[in-house]
């Protein structure tokens, strides 16, 4: 493949993992307008499913699409994928009701979920050497990149478009044409189309006549499946803990113990038959490799941190500054773009610092940016808050590119697909871990502090001024003081929260110190080199 045929193809896995990244955040902004046109607030458990529920299906898509590309090669892979993603989101932008709009999101989830594997893996075949690092560096900001811009477009798209006021003008008040293009959350969706086919035809274009090796072996359907539901299990189990209410009529503990439980032991089931098999859907044995499994262990414990650093910067925004979408927006879009710059920078970093001292820098930056975040009160200034969260998002982006690269060359040509996928999915759990310990300990701190204060009549005029303690619980000045006493107190919670994310991070340094692998110098570059040659791969 010619070199401007490789920018081109690397451009548009670029534009396909960005929509990926893109559809992880700009959901949440258009939800409220949503729930108000196609439901209403009584059915939010319902339509948090919009967004549970792709991301239960995105992670869980992940291994199953990086196997199939070490099987099947990475352009039809990435070609279908690309397809159902954006047939997905024509599907959501047409859904007239709940039930219709949470399948579509499905459908877009398979197809997004099995974007970033597809991407990194032909990213990785792509480009060899020195290169290699720099495309998955710019594949891993684009990511980020992605969800950075979630927020801003969601909201552009909410207060620029307006389809009805368009048709009104024309004389239209009624019928399937105003159901279809109004109100202006469809077009949240509908503008991943024009985008998905313009980026389907170029990369048809692209790749033709070119493709990743591919393996002569069925895929291992057993062991998929067997993945499949530990996963799944795993991550729905973690996602309800904190939840107060029940689970299909099971306390929620017990639905917790028992999905988490049931996953661990379907997951040693996986184990022990991948352990069997030639050629299993996930070989347990990449993780014999101390790089592989450093690699992997280094993305859990950062994906723990990053969900610390997103979910809690809403919530502070939100419970301690009583913010709304703009202070939000600069805080998220500051870390998610910070992020986008660290994994560009790593990228070309990575060609003259060797993957374990740029790994201990990220960790070193992104833990003092969470140190920093645990000194946030609610007299700072918004810009103080935004500063401290791209220090973190700095860091953590330093780390995307070495993990990466450092799995792909541990794992060697033959398994690129997987590893991309294991290093990604290990840091949703990560990040699902981290949210369900927000969520648990944040429920539980808020039901103690509720009866603390209504646990009685009188109970709450010890966290207001004396002067106002002859005052009922409904005055003003009595409700503005318990939200100051509140929002204290939730920024106390959260410093104890940022601290344990830096504690978190910090640990991973003990397998970032295992990653020796050198770009250039390593075991797939040695043994594939005169192969990568052969097919005329290039450098840049």
């Amino acid at each position: 493949m010619g070199r401007r045929d490789s920018y081109l193809l690397l451009g548009v896995l670029g534009v396909g993992v960005f929509l990926a990244g893109l559809e992880l955040m700009v959901t949440a902004v258009a939800l409220p307008q949503i729930l108000a046109t196609i439901a209403n607030w009584t059915d939010l458990r319902k339509a948090s499913w919009i967004i549970n529920g792709y991301l239960l299906v995105y992670v869980v898509t992940m291994p199953l699409a990086g196997r199939l590309t070490d099987l099947w090669g990475s352009r039809r892979l990435f070609l279908a994928a690309l397809t159902i993603f954006t047939i997905g989101s024509l599907l959501a932008g047409v859904a007239q009701s709940l039930d219709q709009l949470i399948a579509a999101r499905l459908v877009q989830a398979v197809g997004g979920g099995a974007i970033i594997p597809v991407a990194t893996a032909a990213a990785s075949h792509l480009f060899d050497g020195p290169a290699r690092p720099r495309a998955l560096g710019i594949i891993g900001a684009l990511t980020f990149l992605g969800m950075a811009a979630g927020p801003f477009v969601g909201a552009a798209v909410l207060e620029t478009v307006h389809p009805e006021t368009a048709l009104a003008n024309m004389g239209i008040a009624g019928g399937p044409l105003i159901t279809t293009i109004a109100p202006a959350w469809r077009w949240v969706f509908y503008v991943n189309v024009p985008i998905g086919l313009c980026g389907l035809v170029i990369a048809w274009a692209a790749s033709s006549g070119w493709d990743t090796p591919r393996q002569p072996a069925r895929l291992d359907w057993r062991g998929a499946t067997l993945f499949t539901v530990a996963l799944a299990s795993i991550l729905a189990g973690t996602t309800l803990i904190g939840n107060s209410d029940e689970v299909f009529g099971v306390p929620t503990e017990i639905a917790v113990a028992g999905l988490i439980a049931g996953g661990i032991l379907v997951g040693l089931l996986a184990i022990w038959y991948g352990l069997h098999r030639e050629h299993p859907f996930l070989d347990p044995r990449l993780f014999a490799d101390r790089v592989f499994s450093s690699a992997a262990l280094i993305s859990l414990l950062t994906g723990y941190g990053m969900a610390t650093a997103i979910v809690g910067g809403a919530v502070f925004v939100d419970r301690v500054l009583y913010g709304g979408p703009e202070e939000q927006r600069v805080v998220l879009g500051a870390i998610a773009g910070a992020m986008a710059i660290g994994a560009l920078a790593s990228g070309f970093l990575a060609r003259r610092v060797s993957l374990r001292l740029l790994t201990l820098v990220g960790l070193a930056v992104s833990a003092g940016g969470l140190a920093w975040m645990s000194t946030w009160n609610p007299d700072a200034a918004t810009n103080a808050f935004a500063a401290s969260g791209a220090v973190f998002g700095i860091g953590f982006g330093l780390t995307v590119t070495p993990r990466s690269t450092a799995a792909v060359e541990s794992a060697g040509r033959a398994a690129f697909g997987a590893a991309s996928a294991t290093v990604t999915v290990a840091r949703m759990i990560g990040m699902a871990i981290g949210m369900a310990a927000l969520t648990a300990y944040g429920s539980t701190t808020i039901t103690r502090i509720s009866n603390e204060i209504y646990g009685s009549g009188e109970n709450y005029k010890q966290y207001i001024p004396a002067y106002l303690r002859d005052r009922s619980i409904n005055d003003g000045l009595v409700a503005q003081a318990l939200e100051q006493w509140a929002a204290t107190k939730g920024a106390t919670i959260l410093v104890g929260i940022f601290l344990v994310a830096a504690v978190v991070t910090l640990v991973a340094v003990l397998p970032a110190l295992l990653l020796h692998v050198r770009p250039g110098g390593n075991r797939s570059a040695e043994i594939d080199g005169t192969e990568e040659r052969e097919h005329g791969e290039i450098a840049f």
